[in-house]
């Protein structure tokens, strides 16, 4: 095999490796590569979904316009990692970054996509190390039944990415002499997350503490060293979290058993899981590093992305004040309902004049900017049908009903409100809906259209040799 051709053929098994992993963790994600095998060769780049389309006046000032990102010859034979002030020179919006150089392959930069709703940068970026390790070692070593292999490893790598994350952070905390094994903890965290008790999924706080700096906990009980629940048997500290549900209590673990219950601030760079019933959070100290749900990890937080909905309130005629009090009410209103595991609909009415609708009305409409109001249109939300909002901030009907002719796009797999939602925006203007479905996704509907659909990337095929930089940003 010529080396062009292992050349093509490992690059797409690695990018498609890296893209399907990141995908799962992240949601639908896009990778492309931008390398130079010598550091005179000329730059190339391999962006099969186009990610880096509409960069390319800054990818050319970058890498044709300066010779600054090519550096002496690298001769060791291990990656030696790009410098963040390589990264920040890029100063590509939306785009996350991450590269190395090395005896073989003298320059590679690795790019994905930086969703709005990522926890935290750094298990991505680690799962981004990976795919310049084995693109380093498969190109210096150019065999090709290893290529395949490098893809497989690249899909599943979430935990060992927020493992070495973790590892990673916790180094530059000053906890290099560590007796906490991460490893252990996130096995412990999804086993115990799928596990539940008289029907019931895991809630309350689960903390591993530095063995050293367990003298400096205010535990409320502490339990004999020989009769500790060990972190392993998942269905034990299952049943030990109820003593801590709905309270300020923790569960404390020296990474391998249970050594306590406690209150308050913890000591050191612990680690912590919040179960909250079907998923929960993985917290470093305050910093969110992932969330986990179905047994898996994700990159995703628990918030509702409402960034269409502040699009659409710039470009209405609502004052700024009054745009971030919509805004304001609305996250209110999505999480609390989110949380409590049932759907609703939220009609905003952002004209001067409502649109008429069929349902409950109030002789004085509720101001939803009053204390206690929010509260009781979450409890309306239960009610079949939709909530009213108006441009005032007013709640003008509950159990709502919306209808219209029928339209395209409409999904039968997404359920009434969905579909309902498509057709009554499509035929009323200056309207905004809100569905909330009940295992958690949000959609944004106006002029019949989802605002929030996700796009399905084009799949990749074959090995197409990478053009020249050059090439590619002509067109």
């Amino acid at each position: 095999m010529s080396d062009n051709s292992f050349e093509s053929v490992c690059i797409f098994h690695i990018l498609d490796g890296l893209r399907e992993g990141l995908s799962h963790f992240s949601g639908n994600s896009r990778a492309a590569l931008v390398y130079a095998p010598r550091m005179d060769s000329p730059p190339r780049i391999y962006d099969p979904q186009g990610l880096l389309r509409g960069h390319e006046p800054r990818l050319m000032e970058h890498y044709l316009g300066s010779d600054a990102w090519r550096a002496p010859e690298c001769t060791s034979s291990d990656v030696t990692f790009l410098d963040e002030s390589e990264y920040k020179d890029l100063q590509l919006a939306g785009i996350i970054p991450f590269g190395g150089r090395s005896r073989g392959l003298q320059y590679q930069m690795w790019f994905t996509e930086e969703h709005p709703d990522m926890c935290s940068l750094g298990p991505t970026r680690r799962w981004m190390e990976y795919a310049v390790r084995l693109f380093a070692q498969n190109y210096e070593l150019q065999n090709v039944r290893n290529v395949d292999t490098a893809g497989y490893v690249l899909q599943n790598c979430a935990s060992h990415a927020i493992r070495d994350y973790i590892v990673d952070a916790r180094s530059e905390m000053g906890f290099l002499d560590t007796r906490i094994r991460v490893y252990p903890f996130l096995d412990a965290v999804l086993g115990i997350s799928r596990t539940k008790e008289e029907g019931a999924w895991p809630r309350g706080r689960l903390v591993v503490i530095e063995p050293d700096d367990l003298g400096l906990v205010r535990f409320i009980c502490r339990f004999p060293q020989n009769e500790r629940p060990r972190l392993t048997d998942f269905k034990h500290v299952r049943k030990m979290l109820q003593a801590v549900e709905y309270s300020g209590r923790v569960l404390v673990s020296d990474g391998r058993d249970i050594v306590g219950i406690a209150i308050g601030a913890m000591p050191g760079a612990y680690l912590a899981a919040q179960f909250g019933g079907s998923r929960g959070s993985l917290m470093l100290k305050d910093e969110l590093v992932c969330t986990f749900t179905d047994g898996n990890f994700h990159s995703r937080n628990l918030k509702a992305n409402l960034v269409q909905l502040e699009e659409i309130l710039l470009e209405s005629r609502l004052e700024m004040e009054s745009q971030h009090q919509m805004m304001r009410l609305v996250h209110a209103l999505v999480n609390r309902v989110r949380d409590r595991r049932h759907g609703c609909t939220l009609i905003l009415d952002l004209g001067h004049m409502l649109v008429p609708t069929a349902g409950q009305r109030f002789e004085v409409p509720p101001d939803l900017r009053e204390p206690g109001q929010i509260k009781l249109a979450c409890s309306l939300a239960k009610i079949d049908g939709a909530l009213h909002i108006g441009a005032d901030l007013k709640l003008h009907g509950f159990g709502c009903l919306m209808d219209g002719r029928s339209v395209p796009g409409e999904n039968r797999g997404r359920g009434a409100r969905f579909n309902s939602a498509l057709r009554f925006t499509a035929e009323n203007e200056n309207l905004v809906v809100i569905v909330v479905s009940s295992d958690r996704p949000v959609s944004i509907i106006q002029n019949g259209i989802e605002l929030t659909a996700a796009c399905d990337w084009r799949q990749m095929a074959g090995c197409p040799t990478p053009p020249l930089l050059a090439d590619w940003l002509e067109g």
